[in-house]
């Protein structure tokens, strides 16, 4: 493990939820100093609208109505997460160690101005709206993200589950990255691989690979806090990724049993 100096604050940037409670949890076990920003959760609304003006309204609606089913499913999925969860040896419940800040988003003034006050060594984004570029030249230490997804043929979202659509069973991990202005796009720090059980879904892919993923931001963290990342260019195809139409996903489900 390369040495860090466990006393220099480290942030987490995330609007919440079981998978970043883990990444904080751990890292809350190795750094006395863990920040977290959590932004508001943008609304299903905005998230249709903004999506609707790349893709269609058509394939908007229908990658929405996939996301609903995927939470009705973990809501039956409630033991192979606790299984998930326990296998971390990590708590489910957040840390009482780590610092709560709330912010309205990581591209507003109100996460510019925690930022400056914390000055952090390093910043993890885990599951946030994408960075902006005039935010991201405005942060002067090391930003990284966790990406549920092996870069650069997995960027986006759900990115274990097209691994598995792709017959790319290999390909099915996360990627720990440098943040630059694009979509997943920035240098590779580390990557983890794992495999999906029988029982697991679209619902807990993504708690999955996170779990399969905290050894490496952990690392990645220390590397930025003791000045020693060393980042690969991404290389190989690229692909951006969203969430299946639901007709599409229900279709591979039934076929194909990749649910």
């Amino acid at each position: 493990m390369t040495p860090a100096n466990s006393s220099a604050p480290v942030v987490v940037i995330t609007p919440g939820g079981l998978p970043a409670t883990l990444v904080i949890n751990a890292l809350c076990g190795r750094f006395d100093t863990v920040h977290v920003l959590i932004e508001d959760v943008e609304s299903k609304g905005e998230i249709l609208r903004r999506r609707a003006r790349r893709l269609g309204w058509v394939r908007s609606i229908g990658q929405m109505a996939t996301m609903a089913g995927s939470k009705f499913l973990r809501r039956l999925a409630a033991g192979r997460v606790a299984d998930i969860v326990q296998s971390t040896g990590l708590s489910a419940e957040l840390s009482s160690s780590a610092h709560i800040h709330r912010i309205d988003t990581i591209n507003d003034q109100t996460c510019l101005t925690a930022l400056a006050r914390i000055e952090p060594a390093v910043v993890l984004l885990v599951s946030t709206r994408l960075l902006h570029k005039r935010t991201l030249l405005q942060i002067a230490c090391p930003i990284l993200n966790l990406h549920a997804g092996i870069n650069p043929a997995y960027r986006g979202q759900m990115g274990g589950y097209w691994s598995l659509v792709h017959r790319d069973e290999g390909n099915f991990g996360a990627t720990v990255h440098l943040v630059d202005a694009g979509t997943d796009t920035g240098a590779t720090l580390y990557e983890a691989r794992t495999a999906p059980a029988k029982n697991d879904t679209i619902a807990t892919y993504p708690l999955l690979l996170t779990a399969a993923a905290l050894p490496i931001a952990v690392q990645a963290v220390a590397d930025a806090v003791s000045g020693h990342l060393k980042p690969i260019a991404a290389s190989g195809p690229s692909a951006l990724h969203f969430p299946p139409v639901i007709w599409a996903w229900f279709w591979r489900g039934i076929t194909r049993r990749i649910w």
